[in-house]
């Protein structure tokens, strides 16, 4: 028995509704076909070009136009923005809120990346932080913290952590050259600080769902931190270690709460580390390379396995 027999018995026994049975119908025909994730990111990669045009344009035409023609538009532009989502928000809730219109995240989020722009630029053209310049990163993460919670907005929630994460290299790094410290280091300690950040807000009921935000950037920089330490670091071996028993709990984690990013992020990380590690051991170049395609194709085949039994996660 053919899918569209299967729907047909199934709307006859009542099983499905009519309108079910027609938009289940319109899918596997491909009538119909969700675009919505692919659209999204076109949206939002079209609002860091913009921003990136910005910024281009800032350094090649500041001596040729002057500050305060750059200043200008990128400030009206930043103020409108923000009065266009200040005015049209909902009221503030600790729950998942909706956004007011289609074009709300996008306008958001430009506005975020011209502020970053902006700054930039006043950092560039007048040095008024000099050797603290890293002062305008934690400046900027703060209002990108709270202009995420206050609209609840995932990719601004992103923003904020990357922009702290910097913040946070740049001066825990300063204090550990000192100390003789990697900033490796540095990096794992930054990824468990997210990761308990993000437990604890979940715990007191402060926006739940962006806990799943903060554990993507925990996962990667640890894991990022410990493969760089598995491939170049001293002590090699206990970093590999550390690697994979970092990774299967990663894997581990998404199996059991159904995120496929997670399992990615735990295969990919633990196959390039590992497979460092081994290919030191590797006398010739045919077989590093033979090695390389073998488990490579292994590796994307169980992945492409695994993520038809997850499926596409709302």
């Amino acid at each position: 028995m053919n899918t569209r027999r299967q729907l047909d018995a199934w709307l006859a026994s009542g099983a499905i509704t009519a309108a079910q049975h027609a938009a289940i119908g319109g899918l596997v025909h491909r009538d119909r076909v969700s675009a919505f994730l692919e659209l999204n990111a076109l949206l939002y990669l079209g609002v860091v070009a913009i921003a990136g045009g910005l910024a281009w344009t800032a350094q090649a035409y500041s001596d040729q136009w002057g500050a305060v023609a750059i200043l200008a538009p990128i400030t009206a532009m930043i103020g409108g923005c923000l009065y266009y989502c200040f005015s049209r928000a909902t009221p503030y809730t600790s729950e998942r809120a909706e956004s007011a219109s289609l074009a709300f995240d996008y306008v958001l989020y430009l506005a975020c990346l011209g502020l970053a722009v902006e700054l930039t630029y006043i950092e560039y053209r007048w040095h008024w932080l000099a050797v603290h310049w890293d002062r305008y990163l934690l400046a900027s993460a703060f209002v990108y913290f709270g202009l995420a919670y206050r609209f609840d907005n995932r990719f601004v929630l992103s923003l904020a952590i990357s922009t702290l994460g910097a913040w946070f290299g740049v001066r825990l790094s300063q204090w550990l050259v000192f100390a003789g410290e990697s900033t490796r280091n540095a990096a794992l300690l930054y990824a468990a600080m997210v990761g308990i950040a993000g437990v604890v807000l979940h715990r007191q009921g402060i926006k739940k769902h962006f806990l799943e935000t903060y554990l993507h950037v925990a996962a990667n920089v640890m894991l990022a931190a410990l493969m760089a330490g598995a491939l170049a670091g001293a002590g090699r071996l206990w970093w590999t270690a550390g690697l994979l028993v970092a990774a299967a709990a990663v894997v581990t984690g998404g199996v059991r709460f159904r995120r496929f990013a997670f399992v990615v992020y735990g295969v990919g990380y633990g196959y390039l580390g590992l497979s460092g590690e081994l290919l030191r051991h590797v006398g010739s170049l045919s077989a590093g390379l033979a090695y390389l395609v073998i488990s490579g194709s292994l590796v994307l085949v169980g992945l492409i396995i695994l993520s038809r039994r997850f499926g596409r996660e709302p």
